[in-house]
């Protein structure tokens, strides 16, 4: 998979040890020009110096993508800097938090997750079709294993209805784009081998690799997986 002078906006690439990091770097190494954006300034700086050290195309945005004038300034950079061609947007920013019993549950967990998952995901995707459209490019959003049939959601409520919302958009999308040559697609991952889950669970966790992720990510955003489109990728 060559993405040698190709534009690729990646969301949500924060801390150290995180899946943001893997899937920038592996569409650095593969030649891409990578433009990184997360909500916290010093961390997405952090990852795209650490790849710009490499000698690799890198660049750090900073934004609020739940803010819709926000996100259109983002846009409005990337087109800039671009040309107005982007071939590909990755949206990874989100966040998980178990909201309990739906009975007993605090509805700011809620809107949190819906703002996080489901708001950025529409907010990014709005600003940035018009950018894809020429090049005929690849939306790639990252939901959860947590949406799959009989997968356990008890306790999960709001994260699962926010990660169900950013399948339904992707669907959404992928019509109504698909004349436009733009092709839209979710990832739909177990829980994922990162700093912070290690952390938590314990190295002997079952989890899946950040890089067997990003060699999803990289194929859905390549020139073999042009005819896909509208599809949830189980990674497990």
């Amino acid at each position: 998979m060559d993405f040698a002078g190709r534009s690729i906006v990646l969301t949500g690439v924060s801390r150290e040890g995180q899946v943001g990091e893997a899937v920038a770097q592996a569409f650095a190494e593969r030649g891409a020009r990578v433009f990184l954006v997360d909500h916290t300034e010093a961390h997405v700086r952090a990852r795209a110096e650490a790849l710009v050290a490499r000698g690799l195309r890198a660049a750090a945005l900073a934004a609020d993508l739940t803010d819709v004038a926000a996100a259109g300034v983002l846009a409005e950079r990337v087109r800039d800097a671009t040309g107005g061609r982007l071939h590909a947007l990755v949206h990874l920013a989100g966040g998980f938090a178990p909201s309990g019993p739906v009975s007993e549950s605090d509805p700011d967990v809620w809107h949190r997750q819906l703002a996080m998952n489901a708001t950025t995901a529409y907010l990014t995707a709005r600003a940035f079709l018009p950018l894809l459209r020429g090049p005929r490019g690849a939306l790639v959003f990252f939901a959860s294993e947590a949406v799959l049939a009989n997968a356990r959601t008890a306790t999960l409520s709001a994260y699962v209805a926010a990660k169900s919302a950013v399948v339904a958009l992707m669907q959404a999308i992928a019509q109504e784009e698909r004349a436009n040559g733009v092709r839209a697609n979710a990832v739909a991952p177990t829980t994922i081998r990162t700093a912070d889950n290690v952390a938590s669970m314990g190295a002997d966790a079952p989890m899946v690799t950040r890089e067997a992720v990003a060699d999803v990510v990289l194929w859905l955003c390549s020139d073999a997986s042009r005819a896909v489109t509208g599809q949830v990728v189980p990674v497990r």
